[in-house]
């Protein structure tokens, strides 16, 4: 940490892994210094990259030293690490938390803090659009979170915002609440949001929306959602126990115990579920055993919960048909997908 850094109204917070090609790294730091607020710090922690993106960080620090603070960690323990860096090393009023590969509109913290000064809200999000290139030409916009959920968080509202908080990058958030908390995230797994972000959202009173896109979600060949591999879905599984938990530990589990089985029997076990089936890996059925085994150990009733829903009625049917028996489920879901598969491509 840098002598004598003043405390800022701001401080935006960027984990860094191998984001040096493309220009991905560039974009991303050049959006943050052309923000129209002035008093802003970014913290660039870079979580042990094998390509230049320590050289590229050590580059903006020099250029600009009274903006850009980096940390360059020794040993990869992923973004929840690198972001817990970024979180000690922080002096702003407010957080905000960017992935390195994503952009923001030159507005976009003037308008979100704007809005938690205009109506005393504590966090304070806003849409995002999906692109597939370096661009400010709005893509397809996405509602990270729904104008319902805004407001004071009474009870009902806290449960909304629990269940469903959306990314935590689309987001500002006031820094006493996170200390006061001792908030953070998980090290050392992927999806380390899907455990913050619920347990986050129960401290915070008044959560806000700015009804626009500003934050540019760049989908590319390197993207974690495009990228489906065994270790990746045990980190959502273990996430989600991580979860429930911390959940445990901070005496909150009984007060979301619905709102937590609904998020097991979306994250934890239907997506992962699907994208085991979809990407057919070597572990074959023994891995859907295990997820299912784990699902009914964790929460057994969890389709009588009051939220649970499936919206895709194949994907019902198929839970269904798994939930009675294993083999029949696999078995019909792998004909199913070598049926479709070869349709395709006739």
């Amino acid at each position: 940490m840098q002598i004598g850094w003043v405390s800022m109204k701001l401080s935006i917070i960027v984990p860094v892994y191998n984001m040096a090609k493309d220009n991905k790294l560039q974009f991303c730091i050049d959006s943050l210094l052309n923000q129209t607020i002035d008093d802003y710090e970014i913290i660039a922690v870079d979580d042990a990259s094998t390509d230049e993106s320590p050289e590229i960080l050590k580059k903006y620090s020099e250029d600009y030293p009274d903006r850009v603070r980096i940390f360059l960690q020794k040993e990869n323990k992923k973004q929840g690490a690198a972001k817990n860096v970024g979180l000690k090393a922080a002096t702003g009023e407010w957080i905000g938390f960017i992935d390195s590969d994503d952009w923001v509109t030159p507005d976009y913290y003037e308008k979100l803090i704007g809005k938690a000064e205009a109506t005393g809200a504590d966090v304070v999000g806003c849409h995002y659009s999906i692109v597939h290139e370096h661009t400010f030409e709005v893509g397809d916009v996405v509602c990270n979170n729904s104008l319902d959920q805004a407001g004071f968080l009474d009870g009902e509202k806290h449960k909304k915002l629990f269940m469903q908080f959306g990314s935590m990058v689309i987001k500002v958030y006031k820094r006493n609440i996170i200390v006061e908390n001792k908030l953070d995230f998980p090290e050392g797994i992927f999806y380390e949001d899907n455990c913050a972000g619920p347990i986050w959202s129960a401290y915070f009173s008044h959560f806000e929306m700015v009804d626009e896109p500003l934050y540019y979600y760049y989908q590319h060949s390197d993207s974690t959602v495009h990228t489906v591999e065994m270790s990746r879905l045990y980190n959502r599984m273990t996430a989600c126990e991580i979860l429930k938990e911390r959940l445990t530990e901070r005496g909150l589990y009984g007060k979301y115990h619905d709102e937590l089985e609904y998020i097991f029997s979306m994250l934890y076990f239907k997506n992962t579920l699907f994208s085991y089936m979809l990407a057919k890996h070597t572990e074959g059925i023994g891995f859907v055993k295990k997820l299912k085994a784990g699902m009914l150990e964790h929460f057994p009733n969890f389709r009588k919960n009051k939220y649970y829903v499936v919206p895709d009625a194949e994907e019902a049917r198929m839970i269904d048909l798994l939930m009675k028996n294993t083999t029949q489920f696999y078995v019909y879901y792998s004909l199913l997908w070598f049926y479709r598969r070869k349709i395709r491509h006739q």
